[in-house]
């Protein structure tokens, strides 16, 4: 029995060494590394105030309850003690702040890829006189398809291809859609201009907006961008119009770069085309420098749109006479115009709206 006292009272000095030992140690700490570092060594796992309570078999039922209220008692002081000294390093490190000292900055964003191609498209036609204009993206039917000498049965007027807005018709311009293009952007400005105070051309516009065509897939997405020239004034002709693409072209892609024109047919142009621009990898030869086929364009072209010289009809509606002026138009899409510029590598143009940042903020 005298044994037995004698090893709880040896157990109850450990146990108040241990928790002096360690006061001492956490009043000389530096830093809360070091504080993290003591409380490991006393009260982690294999800490020195763990292997204590290892030993608390040996002793009887009424002592085993009484050390290890000591050895509680001790754990909640060390707690106590390293949380006090780890606020005491907290004051001193707002005593210390300095406001002239730089913060750290958080991340910044940056203009998404077409919000950007749009600030380069605008600027290259500002340089030429063009200025930008805004017209509805919600559109009567009259302004998407009936003034631009679409007929009825025009298949760009199915349900299938544009989106009809659930509302009352107007009683002079029919339905409202989702514009498909921004040539409605042709008839407002030229009735704008038409009526005083603007007195007439000349017309020089271009109309950067969004567009919705119920199309999806990797070319195509519903929701998208097109810009929208404009020129009208007396005795413009094709060359003007020729001379304007030729200058973007060199403009964006470079002055190695080119354009072409191709027949084609358009409702709201007389005569159309189809404009290429040459490919800036191969410069229009179809083959690379070390003679293999150029894999990106395949042909020595890109496609990137419509143009060509107002239709009589067209200029009408906006109640222009054609006896009068000409014009041409051309009608592009931002988001091919700037894929096929150089260190543009995107597979899918629908990923540009998916908000995937691994993609975005390459650009």
């Amino acid at each position: 029995m005298v044994k037995l006292g004698g090893y709880i009272n040896y157990m109850r000095e450990e146990i108040n060494n241990i928790k002096n030992g360690a006061i001492a140690q956490i009043m000389s700490a530096k830093d809360v590394a070091e504080l993290d570092s003591i409380k490991t060594a006393y009260l982690g796992r294999k800490g020195k105030l763990n292997l204590i309570i290892k030993k608390l078999k040996d002793l009887p039922e009424d002592e085993k309850k009484q050390t290890g209220i000591l050895i509680n008692e001790a754990k909640d002081t060390l707690i106590e003690q390293i949380i006090n000294k780890k606020n005491t390093f907290r004051e001193s490190v707002r005593k210390w702040y300095d406001p002239t000292v730089p913060g750290i900055e958080p991340a910044l964003g940056n203009q998404h890829l077409i919000t950007q191609a749009i600030d380069e498209i605008s600027a290259i036609f500002t340089q030429i006189g063009f200025v930008r204009v805004r017209y509805p993206e919600a559109e009567w039917d009259w302004f998407a398809f009936e003034s631009l000498n679409m007929p009825p049965d025009h298949p760009a007027r199915d349900e299938w291809e544009t989106f009809f807005i659930e509302t009352p018709s107007h009683p002079k311009y029919g339905k409202m859609v989702l514009t498909p293009h921004t040539s409605n952007g042709q008839i407002r400005e030229m009735q704008r201009v038409g009526n005083p105070p603007a007195g007439g051309p000349p017309i020089r516009m271009i109309n950067i907006a969004k567009c919705y065509r119920r199309q999806s897939d990797l070319t195509h997405s519903q929701m998208f961008h097109q810009f929208e020239g404009l020129v009208v004034d007396k005795d413009i002709n094709i060359t003007h119009l020729k001379g304007t693409i030729d200058y973007f072209a060199k403009k964006y892609y470079g002055e190695k770069a080119v354009s072409r024109i191709r027949p084609f047919h358009f409702q709201f142009t007389e005569p159309s085309f189809e404009v290429d621009f040459s490919c800036i990898h191969c410069h229009g030869r179809a083959r690379l420098s070390n003679g293999q086929r150029c894999k990106f364009c395949k042909s020595g072209w890109h496609e990137v749109g419509g143009a060509g010289m107002v239709h009589p009809n067209v200029l009408r509606a906006g109640g222009i006479n054609p006896n009068k002026y000409t014009g041409f138009a051309f009608g592009w899409g931002v988001e091919r115009v700037r894929l096929l510029k150089s260190g543009t590598t995107i597979n899918d143009v629908r990923n540009l709206y998916s908000s995937d940042l691994r993609l975005l903020t390459q650009y």
